[in-house]
């Protein structure tokens, strides 16, 4: 199969074409400012806000699958119009389409989320992310929209960076006490998106672990991990909206469908994997 990992170059893309690689796929990725290291995937410079310059290297690639994980919290043509433009692409060759969305579309009035629950962000980046979705459905209606949450690893997550830059003074700012989100190990989410990329399904999808943990406690347990202090981290409670504040995305009906393990961030912090310290 050929696997088109738009996104190729950050963290969730990374992982996304190593796993393919791994599995025997020919992977192409996109980046926007530099490529990836990782040798045997063919890189491609795009910027995905240019419409053009995204149908041009779809028709060129032809992938089976594309897998859209661009975005920028801080850029709506980014994270909207790139994704609409990367879905009318993917139609126009018939490609397979999953994108990968966030719980940052829902504002956490409801706290637990179903896979069939209408958005209501609160946040620009929750709309922008919100309108994708709403592309991606009219654009491709067979597409699966993956709605994640936050994305950990074995040591190279921005959260965990900002864990660890918290203990050492490097960084101001508190963990929530109040904020709420189910992590997802990023070599999870990476294989379930792969998973339903092969599947016949389609339509909204949650991906996410299903421990329910506060960003403070997420921070303790990386702490724990990695050997740091966990008395360092400075608490606070959440400014609140925009912020969405208690977001639980509810992955039951996924998780019986994948084969994938969504491990909760309790089991996958517990004890070191074989990660450098940042």
């Amino acid at each position: 199969m050929e696997v088109l990992v738009v996104g190729g170059s950050g963290f969730l893309g990374g992982e996304l074409a190593r796993q393919a690689l791994a599995a025997g796929h020919r992977v192409a990725a996109t980046y926007a400012t530099r490529p990836g290291d990782l040798a045997g995937v063919a890189w491609h410079a795009v910027d995905v806000r240019d419409r053009a310059r995204v149908g041009e290297l779809v028709a060129a690639v032809r992938p089976d699958a594309v897998v859209n994980a661009a975005y920028r919290k801080d850029d709506w043509a980014t994270t909207a119009d790139g994704a609409a433009h990367v879905a009318v692409a993917a139609a126009a060759v018939g490609a397979r389409l999953v994108h990968v969305s966030s719980d940052a579309v829902f504002s956490g009035a409801a706290v637990h989320y179903a896979e069939s629950a209408v958005p209501d962000p609160t946040s620009p980046y929750g709309a922008a992310k919100a309108a994708a979705e709403t592309a991606v459905a009219a654009v491709c209606p067979a597409a699966v929209i993956a709605r994640t949450s936050l994305i950990i690893g074995d040591g190279g997550s921005a959260h965990e960076r900002w864990v660890h830059d918290l203990v050492a003074g490097r960084a101001a700012g508190v963990l929530f006490t109040d904020e709420v989100r189910c992590p997802v190990h990023v070599a999870d989410l990476a294989a379930a998106l792969l998973e339903l990329a092969a599947s016949e399904l389609s339509g909204v999808h949650h991906v996410a672990g299903p421990d329910a943990v506060s960003r403070h406690e997420l921070g303790t347990l990386i702490a724990r991990r990695d050997g740091l202090d966990p008395a360092a981290l400075p608490a606070g409670r959440s400014p609140g909206p925009p912020r969405p504040v208690d977001v639980r995305l509810d992955c039951t009906a996924t998780r019986a469908r994948l084969r994938t393990e969504l491990r909760g961030a309790r089991e996958f912090l517990r004890r070191p994997a074989g990660r450098r310290l940042l």
